[in-house]
């Protein structure tokens, strides 16, 4: 899931092209992410026997790695816009886990249903931040956690500097703040999620950091490929520039002296009024 390629877009503003790889890609992503959102998890206390909504899964999102926390008992859904996506998804889920067609705004699901509502870098591609901490609200039962992962880019930076690093660099934020997302939400989230109802709302920030022989290391040339309509309508590089950028920043990262950081992860949750019923 969950800068980049974050998540599907819910009212348009997602520039994130259904292209060859894409899911390849965003599995490499969340893969990277893996050890610290099991981290975040543990803080909250997922076990055994919760309700876990992941809202924006795309082509899995963090379903697989609920699924094994809550076992037979609990249950996990995923939701997203993209059909493609949630096909590819439902083939490789377990039995305790559903997914759902559906607007991360105003989903069809009921209220107070789950002991977890999740998003993953869906915030800052959709837009709206407020409407969308209402609705995971709306759905989580008293008790229960309302939890987001979203990113600041401003740490996406790589040693040696590079210029193809910095034209690709570019041409992402230029594409996402094009299309009035915004990869800085995570510098002011903890703030956002405090405005709202919650109670003990935390914060955990983390980044990771990519050389030449992890599976990562190909993050920022394949996303600009995903972004790449948007990318040339935008005038932010023309094709023939693109193309040389593309192959020049490759051939940078393939060094093995080369590394890079990650868009630094934001993550805050916060737990609704009231007490959480155990789940029979």
């Amino acid at each position: 899931s969950g800068v980049c390629s974050m998540t599907e877009s819910f009212e348009g503003h997602y520039p994130i092209e259904s292209r060859l790889g894409e899911i390849e890609r965003l599995h490499i992503q969340g893969a990277s992410m893996a050890p610290e959102t099991e981290n975040m998890l543990d803080f909250i206390g997922v076990g055994e026997g919760w309700f876990c909504l992941d809202i924006g899964c795309g082509p899995k999102g963090i379903t697989d790695i609920l699924s094994k926390r809550v076992g037979s008992k609990g249950r996990v859904v995923g939701l997203d816009m993209n059909a493609a996506f949630l096909d590819h998804a439902r083939a490789l889920a377990d039995d305790n886990t559903e997914f759902q067609l559906g607007d991360a705004y105003s989903s069809n699901l009921s209220p107070d249903s789950f002991d977890l509502v999740h998003m993953r870098f869906v915030a800052s591609t959709a837009g709206d931040v407020d409407r969308l901490l209402l609705e995971a609200i709306r759905l989580t039962r008293p008790g229960g956690v309302v939890a987001l992962q979203e990113p600041d880019a401003s740490s996406l930076n790589c040693y040696p500097p590079h210029p193809a690093w910095d034209k690709l660099k570019s041409a992402l934020i230029g594409a996402f703040s094009g299309v009035g997302a915004d990869l800085q939400l995570a510098s002011r989230l903890y703030w956002e999620m405090k405005q709202t109802p919650l109670e003990g709302v935390q914060f955990r920030p983390f980044i990771v950091g990519v050389r030449s022989n992890d599976e990562m290391v190909d993050y920022l040339p394949s996303t600009v490929e995903s972004l790449r309509t948007t990318v040339i309508e935008l005038g932010l590089i023309d094709e023939p520039e693109l193309a040389g950028a593309l192959t020049e920043c490759r051939a940078h990262l393939a060094k093995p002296e080369t590394s890079f950081t990650m868009y630094t992860v934001a993550q805050v949750w916060g737990t609704k009024a009231g007490e959480r019923a155990v789940q029979s």
